[in-house]
């Protein structure tokens, strides 16, 4: 088994992935105005309009309304993110902490609410972990 990808569903597909696109530096591949996909090394992050869901299960899933994932982006520089996310940011939950697992970190949410955190590993064992 290998994991590909997670999907956020939003009410606005064009403004999360402009935030998106920013944020994580890549650009999204659009197969239809209602989903994109932004791709990175270590997964693919799609961004879905609600009229998807009914494709798969009417109801199965609403747009704003997580408060359980958070969707991590390892980074190089965590507080460069900071610094170029400032003006974009809705709501920096913790600014640029270090954790006592060895990261960096900053959480923030995304224009729908969504937890996302960005994180640099800053300790030889946190490093190590993450080593490519």
């Amino acid at each position: 088994m290998e994991f590909v990808s997670i999907r956020i569903i939003t009410g606005d597909v064009a403004r999360l992935v402009a935030f998106y696109e920013r944020a994580t530096g890549a650009r999204a591949a659009w197969a239809t105005e209602d989903f994109a996909e932004l791709e990175t090394a270590g997964a693919t992050l799609a961004i879905a309009g609600t009229r998807t869901v009914p494709l798969f299960a009417p109801g199965s899933a609403r747009p704003a309304d997580n408060h359980s994932v958070i969707t991590e982006f390892l980074v190089d520089d965590v507080d460069r993110v900071h610094r170029d996310l400032a003006d974009v940011v809705p709501d920096v939950v913790a600014g640029p902490t270090t954790m006592p697992w060895g990261n960096r970190s900053l959480l923030l949410r995304d224009p729908d609410g969504n937890l996302v955190n960005f994180f640099t590993p800053v300790t030889p064992a946190a490093r190590a972990k993450f080593a490519r």
